[in-house]
């Protein structure tokens, strides 16, 4: 594809955070933007800061229907779909032993089912015409056990790779046209924290988080230059090569940053 102007870009949980930055970014280079949310007000401001080419879709991924609206509302604006980036997610503060079936539920519906289903409803758009791009918004989390607290979630994103890396596998020789591409951000600063289910600590105050806007930037980069897999700082991508290269995971894990020294 020559030219931004020629992209239509689905964003999902484009109301705040990364998915508004990306959506801004997406704007400023010419893109044309179908961004999804819940909330309507906010949503509606991040559009009109991208401009005309921007369409405000208010749909809960969590719904199947909503996907497929959505689907049909940016085909009806824009004639096609070019990327579809899953962003929508939410985090989680209870441990493994504290884990209620709602909890663990939710988590998989929010992060990992709603993805699923994003996927499987734009393939047919993709397949007829031989060509398009899923992002996934992963997490470092996904890799690593990082943040017992988060327990749940981090089950979520390994599903969510899991699955990436399988539909790729799957579309590798039918549909090499299509790529399916994995981001995954460590720390970063937004109401994640604080939006988690049974609360927790604001992002935004963590030592070494990121901003929404460089995460954003290795987005809009796995957009451009589609790869399998995108870490959004290179430190890490070591650091779960470093992990999963030990003889002794639980060896590694007394380590930091898994574990102490923290003083």
């Amino acid at each position: 594809m020559s030219t931004w102007q020629d992209r239509v870009v689905v964003v999902t949980g484009a109301s705040a955070g990364i998915g508004a930055c990306l959506a801004e970014q997406i704007a400023a280079k010419g893109g044309k933007q179908v961004l999804l949310a819940r909330r309507d007000k906010e949503l509606s401001e991040v559009a009109g800061r991208c401009g005309e080419d921007a369409l405000a879709v208010v749909a809960d991924v969590t719904r199947r229907e909503d996907l497929s609206r959505a689907l049909e509302a940016a085909i009806e604006r824009f004639g096609h779909v070019d990327v579809w980036v899953n962003n929508a997610g939410r985090g989680i503060s209870r441990p493994v032993s504290e884990l209620t079936d709602e909890d663990f539920d939710e988590m998989m519906l929010v992060n990992t089912k709603s993805v699923l289903w994003a996927m499987q409803t734009v393939l047919p758009h993709y397949r007829e015409r031989g060509a398009g791009h899923i992002v996934n918004v992963s997490s470092l989390l996904g890799r690593l056990p990082l943040a017992p607290i988060r327990s749940a979630y981090s089950a979520a994103k390994h599903a969510l790779n899991a699955l990436s890396s399988s539909l790729r596998l799957e579309l590798r020789d039918t549909d090499p046209g299509i790529h399916v591409s994995v981001v995954s951000p460590g720390v970063v600063a937004t109401e994640f924290g604080l939006r988690a289910r049974h609360g927790g600590y604001d992002s935004r105050g963590m030592p070494g988080a990121q901003s929404p806007e460089e995460v954003a930037e290795v987005i809009v980069d796995v957009i451009e230059h589609p790869r399998a897999d995108a870490y959004t700082r290179p430190i890490y991508r070591d650091l779960v090569a470093s992990y999963y290269a030990a003889e002794d995971l639980g060896a590694r894990e007394s380590l930091p940053p898994f574990g102490p020294p923290k003083g």
